[in-house]
Parts: structure tokens; sequence; C-alpha cells
């Protein structure tokens, strides 16, 4: 019996390796900007993996207005244990960032965001969580979504932000008691702080969330305010769902040509992965 239970416990771990293999997969795919063929073809990867692990799967398709053209945008949505209720919503967007708008150097700033970190490695994380739990004989009510059009506006029109997360908040299909979001969990010096809105709004869930981590990760994540975010939670905190972030915030290379997979970590991914299944384990 002993040795059942240490075979499945090491079947179901999080697997770093695969989890940064699923990282560079996206960058791979090239910039994952609403409308390119490098966003059809991830999308077409995305799906098929979420298809494989989840008990069912839905790709919600939806228009918005962009920059003088009709965006076609995909949230893609795993469920799990889809008949119980008291659900969990785990997100990251999966779409990258049009412009290095941040980059130091003026030539950059008009060329399209690589996204390791910022989209790619809340997705590669999530990819291996749904991996793993597929495995579990009791499925957690969880719904991993991965966002589009999260980060397609330009500075300060904050209407063009955020467009798939506040798409599903607004068409309530899933029906979440709560929701927690991952964005830039890959970097190599992997410091987590609460996030403001988070904090102030869905006290509860970021505390509950917050004592697993630092009993587990005590270095990395830090039981204090630094940041407020404009991010995909923020459209269901809006519609009275509690939802934090989980964001590493400090990271040199945001919005810059330089996000790419080698400033991102194995070790961070995992970090990540190991906190997120506790809370599972101890979701009810």
């Amino acid at each position: 019996m002993l040795i059942i239970s240490l075979l499945f416990f090491t079947l179901h771990k999080f697997d770093s390796d695969r989890a940064f293999f699923y990282l560079k997969k996206q960058v791979e795919f090239g910039p994952r900007i609403p409308n390119s063929a490098s966003h059809k073809t991830c999308l077409l990867y995305l799906d098929s993996l979420l298809n494989i692990y989840g008990d069912t799967t839905v790709t919600q398709n939806f228009n918005a207005m962009g920059y003088g053209e009709t965006l076609h945008l995909s949230n893609i949505i795993a469920r799990f244990n889809p008949k119980k209720g008291n659900r969990l919503l785990i997100g990251a967007h999966w779409d990258s960032r049009p412009y290095c708008d941040r980059d130091k150097s003026p030539k950059n700033r008009l060329k399209p965001l690589p996204g390791a970190n910022d989209g790619a490695s809340g997705v590669a994380v999530l990819l291996e969580i749904a991996q793993v739990i597929s495995k579990w004989r009791v499925k957690p009510p969880v719904d991993i979504v991965l966002f589009d059009g999260e980060d397609y506006g330009k500075e300060g029109d904050n209407d063009m932000y955020l467009l798939g997360s506040k798409y599903l908040a607004e068409h309530d299909i899933l029906h979440p008691t709560a929701m927690i979001l991952l964005d830039m969990v890959g970097d190599k010096d992997l410091k987590i702080y609460q996030e403001g809105f988070s904090e102030k709004f869905s006290h509860k869930l970021n505390t509950e969330f917050f004592n697993i981590a630092t009993r587990i990760y005590p270095k990395i994540f830090i039981d204090t305010v630094k940041y407020s975010m404009l991010d995909d939670h923020i459209p269901f905190i809006k519609t009275g769902i509690p939802a934090i972030d989980i964001i590493d915030f400090d990271y040199p290379y945001w919005h810059t040509i330089q996000d790419t997979p080698d400033k991102c970590s194995e070790n961070s991914l995992k970090i990540i992965g190991d906190v997120l299944l506790k809370f599972l384990k101890e979701w009810k």
C-alpha cells in the first residue's frame, strides 16, 4: 500500500521540465497577436492539449473592435468535475502584446513582444496543472481558462485591455465561486507580493492563498502589498466574484524585446505549480 501511495504521488506532481517546454513552445510559434497566423496556430495547440486533459472543453470565440480592425478572439476553457458546484476558476492570458513599448531602444518599440514571461509563463503552469489534476481520482471543481486579448491595448487606453476576461465575466457560463489569476510568474528572480486590489476586494481568498504559499515558500511569497494591477482579475471583482492576481511585477524585461525564455526559470514555474496544487487539494 505504501509503495502504491508513493508511486501515485510521484506520478502526480508538477513537472517543471514539461511546464518549461510549454513556455518555450508558445514563444516558438511567434508573437500571439490577435488575427496573426501565429495566434491561430498557438490556439490550435493550446486547445488540443486542454482537450486531452479536461473533462470537457469549451472554446469561447468572440469579436472585439481593435485599432481599425475586427479582432477574432478565443478564450480556451478546460473544465474538471464540471457538475460539482463551488467552482474555482484559474486563469492566465495566452495572447502576447503587439508592441514592445517599454523597450529602451526606440527601434524595438513597434515590434511585437516575445511574451515568454508576460503570458506564456502563466499558461505553461496551467497546462501542467491540467495534466496533473486530470490524473487525480477525485478531481477538484476547477475551470482552467486561457484568456485572449489581455495585452492588446496601447498605454493609457484601458478599454482595449482585458478583452477576454471582460467577455467571460459579462457572459458568465462557468459560475465560479472564486478566481485566481497567474501573470508573469516565470521570472528567474521570483518574488511574489500581494496585489493591492486582490487584498482590498478579495481579502479572504487572498489570505487563504498566501497562508499556503508563505508556508511552503516563505522566501518567495511576501505577505504584504506592493503593486495594484489592472489585470484579468478585475472584471471578476467588478461582478462580485472574489478574485486575486498572483504576479511578479518586478520584472525588468516587461514589455520589452528581451522578454524571452532565457529570462525565465523552470524552478519558478514549479514554485507556482506546487502552491496551486496544494491550494486545489484544500479547495472544497
